[in-house]
């Protein structure tokens, strides 16, 4: 019978709109398909790169990451806002101690008091509903948040050790071109001596090592450096990190499959703008309640003694009250926070839809950056080969006393630029694809997450 009442109670009116799923229009597909066999975007998708120091440092990222030590702070802000929401549904009930010491003319004595007391205004309508319904869609959001700053570590992690080991394969060009025109300039240096060659010769020769001498730092540096910024993502102290496969051994992941209309129910930061969307469509409801009136229950249960052993004297008391209690004139107060809910409305509503337009832009970007940055190394990496042959016959043509050392100078600069811009075009061609797993979100979140429960 109580539950009854209870229930009675509390489905009373609910001001304010109810939420309704905002519709946005999404093309029918991207400006580039791909035929796939497989819901790849459901999988954990750094593990098809084929090395498995990567596959350790992404793990170890969700393990260690600060970020994600402070997306799961947040869920549990929310959650702690979304209890104490909550228990406004239910009797509030206390307890009051007190000793006092009192003096008439006649006499000093001690009176002690101890009451229960019992509080509980009911949700006629909806406030408290309302003011729920926004706290758990903010809870939902920082858990989409969560989820986002997740796909964003694994991105990142990813990425940047893509990076390093392009950094560690132009680091190793640039030694081994630096060594290979160590030992021309030391032919040419003894043969200058011998007066075969000019100074101007020579010169040139050495230039050119200089060039190469100088690339060798540049790149340890940034060696150095992406380690560093890899450690932090590790929630390490900056260090050395682990290697595995060289960055031409690194395989390509399979392109993900995936409709416009899909990024709807699985990027994070759209399901966040959603659900920031619903908290404040639910503000609304709970500016709008303060027109109404609110009614209380209370109660009280004592006692009082003049003795703290015995508890006798005045004896028990107890009292039940009712207040209904409502706004009058206001001034233009309550229709200012409705005024300013409706507006946070309109501002999460377009916020939301930019997210959306953000995403698809990602994403058509990302699939044409992976289609063309593979033409793109398709293309650097024949050049390569074409500059090896024409340094080659350069050099045989300069031996031969047919050409002068500019042109073998020229086409060795070129190839030394053409190797270091190859293993750039191919860490981007995999950061792209990073890129695309990345903008098109999927299930493998729930799965890397670390505080979801397995």
């Amino acid at each position: 019978m109580r539950r009854a009442l209870v229930t009675m109670l509390l489905a009373g009116c609910t001001v304010g709109p109810d939420w309704q799923q905002p519709k946005v229009e999404t093309p029918p597909a991207w400006r580039i398909e791909y035929v796939q066999a497989a819901e790849l975007a459901n999988a954990r998708w750094w593990h098809a790169f084929g090395d498995p120091a990567l596959d350790a440092l992404v793990e170890e990222s969700l393990r260690q990451n600060r970020d994600l030590v402070q997306a799961a702070a947040r869920v549990d802000q929310f959650l702690g806002a979304l209890r104490t929401t909550r228990s406004q549904f239910y009797p509030q009930f206390g307890y009051v101690g007190e000793a006092a010491r009192n003096r008439t003319p006649e006499r000093s004595f001690t009176t002690y008091d101890a009451s229960l007391s019992a509080a509980w205004q009911i949700d006629l309508f909806g406030r408290v509903r309302r003011q729920t319904e926004a706290a758990q869609a903010q809870v939902y959001a920082s858990e989409q948040g969560r989820r986002g700053v997740v796909l964003s570590v694994v991105s990142a992690t990813t990425t940047a050790y893509i990076g390093l080991r392009a950094l560690d394969r132009q680091l190793e060009i640039a030694r081994a071109t630096e060594q290979n025109y160590g030992r021309s300039l030391r032919l040419f240096e003894a043969r200058h001596k011998g007066g075969t060659v000019s100074e101007v010769e020579r010169s040139q020769v050495e230039s050119q090592y200089r060039q190469a001498q100088a690339a060798v730092p540049s790149f340890e540096r940034q060696v150095a450096q992406q380690e560093n910024l890899l450690s932090v993502l590790l929630g390490r102290n900056p260090g050395a990190i682990a290697r595995g496969k060289s960055i031409e051994e690194l395989l390509d992941p399979a392109i993900p499959p995936g409709l416009p209309a899909a990024l709807l129910e699985r990027r994070p930061d759209i399901l966040q703008a959603e659900h920031n969307l619903r908290a404040a469509n639910a503000s609304i409801g709970v500016a709008k309640s303060l027109y109404f009136p609110t009614l209380s229950l209370t109660g009280l249960l004592g006692y009082s003694s003049l003795s703290l052993s015995t508890f006798t004297g005045s004896g028990a008391s107890a009292s039940l009250a009712a207040a209904l209690a409502g706004p009058i004139f206001t001034f233009g107060g309550i229709e200012g926070q409705i005024a300013a809910a409706q507006a946070s409305e309109r501002e999460a509503l377009g916020f939301y839809e930019q997210v959306v337009l953000n995403a698809l832009r990602e994403t058509n970007d990302a699939l044409v950056g992976v289609q063309k940055l593979r033409e793109e190394y398709d293309a650097l990496a024949r050049r390569t080969v074409a500059l090896r042959t024409y340094a080659r016959l350069s050099r045989a043509r300069y031996e031969g006393g047919t050409t002068s050392y500019i042109e073998v100078l020229y086409a060795e600069n070129e190839l030394f630029a053409a190797e270091l811009a190859g293993i750039s075009a191919l860490a981007q061609r995999h950061a792209e694809l990073v890129n695309l797993y990345k903008a098109l979100g999927g299930g493998w979140v729930d799965g890397a997450d670390p505080l979801k429960p397995r």
